[in-house]
């Protein structure tokens, strides 16, 4: 045997000496030998503190861009719109509706970026002069993406151009109707292309195959910015905007840009994160009716921060087109009467709680289904699961759960009487989901089925189950495998209780805002006591860390009761731990005080290990 094989092989020491933490990740300085001297470089160019050098230099950023990475700003970002594949069409045709005061019609996704991104086309095309139909699919008996009974409705009532957006790259069938009914029709979406495109006036997708613009990481919602910009620009040449009636301002609306783009978990990079950033800003002056009335509805106190966009906000939006009327988002995002958004907001905060429980006992049965088929050796590399019962609107939030528990790509499906399925599936990093998904249409396994790498959307005949799941395991087994396999966990960090501090969450907080390929820092809290754990709300447990020098930091394990995290933190109660997660401010009657939320646990070992 070769010696590769027969020695355990060192690898490079770990974070704090953790090489297996309680859910079995090693810890790893993400900051390795030539980042931590960029890192030494910022602090001395800039005067930076150096914790937040190290996470700046550990997101790979280089020296000559910290300036901007500090301050991303949409006017340096912002690309020409004419570099997207047909966005001179689309600008010129919607401007020519402005012009003509056409009747318009938009078709938006049932989703938070479907609604941010058509409240936005529409209070554009109201600026315009124009009053816009809006229609939003209802996900049950329409499902996703334009249908021609809709269309066939929208020309009756006189509208003769029709925008989808976020849908329509891969809707043939229904746009070569409205085609057909004398509508034009522009198309502007983010997902997955296909070679071949529907046969419209313009098709602005920058993840079609002959898009070179460089913007596939785009929300919908971020597209349809550039969108109007372009529009705004077309309508200047033409002479259109009057005293009477102004140029409207765009970036007035980067409240929306903001909470669809978080809400789709686009990633924060580039003109992304510019649009986050300036969009919590505008959030934060409090200054849009429906906003406000969304944030008063899910009590958020004090400033808002991108995780409550994802967590807060765009659910409730989201619960409107999942167990409710799918247009309540948009109508609370264009209503300008405060009494009538707050009866909006209260509807959607309802519905949300709504969703919950419906959510809770389908995750319960999905999660009794996946581990019978795992089996007690945990075998297999993806999870399919359905039912007959289960609520199609939140098939999606069961296959996210799945994912997370089992690290594995999830499908839930809800089975209806005619033993048709309409499910969703999650995945995790470094699996393309969407891909798999489409071959499998292609194979004729599924009726309709797209998305992209890390979420997917498929309708399938009950009969063909065994048979998805057999192609999903087989194509998906090895990248499965090798995802698996890595299970690493990056430090950004480490300080003791006397240093996490306000200043310490705002000094970070200059990173952000995090999310998707932007991930919050991981900071370590070595050898502390974990002096008090104990069971709050659903699945959660809340902990108190004790230094050696008696300061304390609170903390929280979401959704980790019954998970490995959880049983450890029980089990590790009154003894020293390395504890790793992020810092956020709670804020309480008026008094902020940090609070870490954990993402793992090690007890120390003075003892090196060696791991295969």
């Amino acid at each position: 045997m070769s010696p590769t094989t027969d020695i355990p092989e060192l690898i490079h020491p770990a974070f704090l000496g953790v090489t297996q933490s309680a859910t079995g990740r090693i810890w790893r300085d993400r900051v390795d030998e030539r980042g931590a001297a960029r890192a030494l470089a910022m602090v001395q160019r800039f005067k930076l503190p150096e914790m937040l050098a190290r996470v700046i230099a550990g997101r790979g950023i280089p020296i000559d861009a910290v300036e901007d990475f500090l301050d991303p700003t949409i006017r340096k970002l912002m690309p020409d719109p004419f570099t997207i594949t047909q966005m001179e069409a689309a600008a010129k045709r919607i401007a020519d509706a402005a012009v003509r005061r056409e009747q318009v019609a938009i078709f938006g996704d049932y989703d938070v970026d479907g609604a941010t991104s058509s409240a936005l086309l529409a209070w554009h095309l109201r600026h315009c002069g124009l009053d816009p139909a809006i229609h939003i699919p209802d996900r049950i008996f329409e499902g996703y993406g334009p249908n021609a009974d809709a269309i066939r409705a929208l020309a009756g009532k006189g509208n003769t151009l029709l925008v989808t957006v976020d849908c329509g790259t891969t809707s043939f069938e229904p746009l070569a109707e409205a085609k057909k009914l004398g509508m034009s029709v522009v198309v502007i979406d983010h997902h997955q292309a296909n070679e071949e495109l529907p046969d419209v006036e313009a098709v602005v997708n920058p993840n079609r195959l002959d898009d070179i613009s460089g913007l596939g990481h785009l929300a919908a919602v971020g597209l349809v910015l550039i969108t109007l910009v372009a529009v705004n620009r077309e309508l200047r040449a033409r002479g259109f905007w009057k005293p009477e009636m102004p140029e409207p301002n765009l970036l007035d609306m980067l409240h929306h840009v903001a909470l669809g783009t978080v809400a789709d978990v686009a990633p924060l990079i580039g003109l992304n994160r510019a649009f986050v950033a300036k969009g919590l800003i505008a959030l934060r002056r409090r200054d849009h009716v429906g906003h406000v009335a969304l944030m008063d509805v899910a009590r958020l106190n004090g400033p808002p921060e991108a995780w409550h966009l994802g967590f807060m906000l765009g659910p409730r939006i989201n619960a409107g087109g999942r167990i409710g009327r799918a247009d309540l988002g948009v109508r609370l995002l264009l209503e300008g009467d405060v009494s009538e958004a707050a009866k909006i907001a209260a509807e959607l905060d309802r519905l949300n709680m709504e969703r919950r429980v419906i959510e809770q006992a389908a995750e319960a049965q999905a999660e009794a289904e996946a581990l019978a088929a795992l089996g007690l050796e945990d075998k297999g590399s993806v999870i399919v699961t359905a039912s007959e019962g289960w609520h199609p609107g939140v098939v999606g939030l069961v296959a996210s759960r799945l994912k997370e528990k089992f690290a594995r790509p999830s499908f839930a499906i809800a089975l209806e009487p005619g033993g048709i399925g309409t499910g969703s599936g999650r995945s995790i990093s470094g699996v393309d989901l969407g891909k798999a998904v489409r071959q499998a249409v292609a194979d004729g396994l599924l009726m309709k089925g797209g998305g992209h790498a890390m979420a997917a959307g498929v309708t399938l005949k009950k009969e063909k189950l065994g048979e998805f799941r057999a192609f999903l395991e087989e194509r998906l087994a090895p990248d499965v495998a090798k995802s698996r396999n890595e299970k690493e966990l990056f430090i950004d960090g480490a300080v003791t209780a006397r240093g996490v501090t306000v200043d310490l969450v705002n000094t970070l907080n200059r990173a952000g805002p995090f999310g998707q390929a932007n991930p919050e820092p991981v900071i370590a809290l070595p050898a502390h006591q974990l002096a008090y754990v104990d069971e709050v709300g659903q699945a959660h447990l809340r902990l108190r860390l004790k230094a050696a020098d008696g300061a304390m930091v609170n903390g929280i394990a979401f959704r980790s009761i019954g998970q490995k995290l959880g049983n450890a933190l029980q089990e590790y109660r009154g003894q020293q731990v390395h504890v790793a997660g992020s810092l956020t401010v709670d804020r309480w009657q008026g008094q902020e005080r940090v609070q870490m939320r954990v993402i793992d646990v090690a007890l120390p070992s003075s003892e090196p290990r060696m791991i295969r």
